[in-house]
């Protein structure tokens, strides 16, 4: 089985590198889109596939075996069913805002 499975609550250290990425990617997306207008889905598939390619490269640096030291073991068939489900989940509910992954807006 896939070590993609999450079976536990991300920590606050990886919930703010999560946030960090989340804003990196929607950032580039909608610059992209600004810079080069397209039809919305197009841009969404566009996207898909980049996140394929990601998986591809990173499941490839973890070489045949999966014997990287961080412990996950590419598995598509299983990887792909949690990338869909994450997917899924977040069409069909709005995302729940944490305080903790706020960006400060100013200063009081």
């Amino acid at each position: 089985m896939s070590a993609g499975l999450v079976t536990a609550p991300p920590d606050a250290a990886e919930r703010q590198a999560q946030g960090t990425l989340e804003r990196a990617l929607t950032t580039a997306f909608w610059q992209a889109l600004q810079r080069e207008p397209m039809h919305v889905m197009a841009a969404l598939e566009a996207a898909a596939r980049t996140v394929g390619t990601l998986y591809r490269q990173v499941a490839a640096a973890h070489g045949p075996e999966g014997h990287c030291p961080c412990g996950w073991e590419p598995d598509p068939e299983t990887d792909l069913i949690v990338l869909e489900a994450m997917l899924a989940a977040a069409l069909s509910r709005p995302a729940q805002r944490d305080l903790a992954d706020m960006v400060p807006a100013g200063r009081a």
